[in-house]
């Protein structure tokens, strides 16, 4: 079965410490509500750089900066799609890429 990436931009908006357990909880939900599809759950990722073509290092990652990742299966993108949609990272503010992961020989 084909392999997804969710990579995770910008950031939840959580204003309370209740506001953050909420979401942890309610990502714990989505999370395990996937089951068998998740291949690796991931994690979160702290600030970044941005190698650029000329070889110079740029703070952060641009305009919508990766926030973590997690790495799914599912039988298409549309199905991937579908999982990922109701993750509450998108709810409280952030977006998810979702790409397949492609075999390739080295």
């Amino acid at each position: 079965m084909p392999k997804f990436i969710l990579a995770y931009h910008g950031s939840p908006k959580l204003e309370t410490k209740e506001e953050g357990q909420a979401h942890m909880a309610a990502w714990r939900d989505w999370m395990s509500g996937m089951g068998d599809a998740v291949i690796d759950p991931g994690m979160p990722v702290g600030p970044s750089k941005t190698i650029q073509t000329d070889g110079t290092v740029a703070d952060n990652g641009g305009a919508n900066p990766l926030s973590g990742i997690t790495i799914i299966q599912a039988k298409t993108m549309d199905d991937a799609i579908a999982m990922a949609k109701p993750c509450p990272h998108v709810t409280a503010g952030g977006s998810i890429e979702v790409a397949q992961a492609l075999d390739m020989d080295m």
